[in-house]
């Protein structure tokens, strides 16, 4: 019989047994957002099409070839959202946040959707980790939300990250930049793609971002950015540079990232890696001190970056980055006949209560079978629960690894077991504790 559907071109199913590397990722990348004192924000998938349309900008690849939109029954266009900022900072100003305390400092897991080509790296539904710090204007914010990244890298051991910094100026010190880049291409505009002609007029430094091989080829020999910012947008740059400097986190300026979505100015920057194909930006972020304008707000200065988790994952099995598996079955509890099914029930109840991952069978198995399945979801230990054993009141439990058996009280087993645990693990990594009055289910997790 052949299968009703498949996934979508361009999306993924992530497995039970592959789904701990996701979990560690998304943990690890909120608990150090949190050290710098970023909190979670959660926004809706879908947006009005106007929100991306006026902050991602009429003129990007996002929005001019890339968005799921679609007219709802309302007769509302509505899009899939492509990125995490225009959303973040629409929440801002519809919930007033701008009157509490600044910088407001966001953070957000979220799914995102761009109708592009698959291929490895590049998905067209997508994992972002992002950070929004909104009401910092200093160069010194610049260097605190690039550090984040860094700082989730190094947790995570990554190695031959290049981060690339490059300054795009504020709008009014572009002008003169993109009149340079309108002249330089006009001399090129017979080799442009359709896309790019009509940015040549509207906003020529988009052709930079284009995909095009040829495209791309040609605007290697254009001008810089660099030679045409402002005195107070160097000055910002070359204090970010200071910051980065004094935190010991190295960097290459590179003329040619301009970022794919509008609303950027001054600072932007992208950490990069050779080792997986063409998609090799991990993380890429700046400045975007507009974009609350654009929206409607006042004048708040802002910045942050997005991080695909995908990708970050894909650089990690490059490098042969192992990341811890979670305990999953703790102690397999396997019945022989009704009453017992029944008792064992029970303490796994209890020992589930307590911390413990515990499981039985519940789908009628021989013992022999039920073995073999405690093997095959990796239980540490196991016990046999029979009728003697319920008229004994104990039982034997086995380590799956060793071989070893010990006996322990069903009675005390869900308040035991715990603590047996833990000094069984912490007696494999040789250390000794005193455990009284300890979280013993915190240490377990930590194990």
């Amino acid at each position: 019989m052949a299968l009703v559907t498949k996934a979508i071109k361009g999306t993924q199913d992530i497995l039970p047994e592959e789904i701990y590397k996701n979990q560690f990722i998304e943990q690890t990348v909120l608990d150090i957002a949190r050290k710098f004192g970023f909190r979670e924000i959660r926004t809706p998938v879908f947006e009005h099409t106007e929100l991306f349309q006026r902050g991602v900008g009429e003129t990007t690849d996002v929005v001019q070839k890339e968005m799921y939109t679609f007219d709802d029954k309302g007769g509302r266009s509505i899009t899939l959202r492509p990125e995490g900022t225009a959303g973040a900072v629409r929440a801002f100003l519809e919930h007033g946040l701008f009157n509490e305390a600044l910088p407001q400092k966001f953070c957000y897991l979220i799914n995102c959707y761009r109708y592009e080509k698959p291929q490895a790296g590049r998905w067209r539904e997508f994992q972002q980790f992002g950070v929004e710090m909104l009401g910092a204007g200093a160069p010194a914010a610049d260097a605190e939300v690039i550090s984040l990244a860094n700082e989730i890298f190094a947790f995570l051991g990554v190695e031959g990250l290049e981060l690339q910094l490059n300054s795009i100026g504020c709008p009014e010190c572009r002008k003169n930049y993109h009149n340079a880049l309108k002249e330089y291409f006009e001399t090129k505009k017979d080799e442009l793609c359709p896309t790019c002609l009509g940015r040549l007029e509207k906003n020529p430094m988009r052709i930079l971002d284009c995909k095009s091989p040829v495209c791309s080829s040609i605007g290697k020999d254009a001008p810089a950015i660099l030679d045409y910012i402002c005195d107070e947008c160097s000055a910002h740059f070359e204090s970010v540079k200071k910051y980065l400097d004094k935190m010991n986190i190295e960097y290459v300026v590179n003329p040619r990232i301009v970022r794919g979505l509008d609303y950027y100015t001054r600072t932007v920057f992208e950490f990069v890696s050779t080792q997986i194909g063409a998609q090799g930006t991990v993380c890429g972020g700046g400045r975007y001190d507009g974009l609350v304008e654009e929206l409607g707000g006042q004048h708040v200065p802002s910045l942050g970056f997005g991080m695909g988790t995908g990708r970050l994952l894909m650089l990690l099995e490059a490098q042969e980055i192992e990341l811890p598996k979670p305990s999953g079955c703790d102690l397999y509890i396997a019945p022989m006949g009704e009453n017992a099914s029944y008792e064992a029930a029970a303490i796994v109840a209890d020992l589930r209560a307590g911390g413990i991952g515990a499981q039985t069978d519940v789908v009628g198995r021989s013992l022999k079978a039920q073995m073999k399945y405690a093997d095959k979801i990796g239980a540490k230990y196991t016990m046999v629960l029979g009728d003697d054993e319920i008229a004994q009141g104990k039982a034997k439990v086995k380590n799956m690894d060793s071989g070893e058996s010990f006996e322990m009280e069903l009675s005390e087993i869900a308040d035991n077991f715990m603590e047996f645990l833990v000094r069984q693990e912490t007696a494999v990594l040789g250390e000794s504790l005193d455990l009284e009055g300890i979280d013993l289910s915190a240490i377990l997790g930590q194990i």
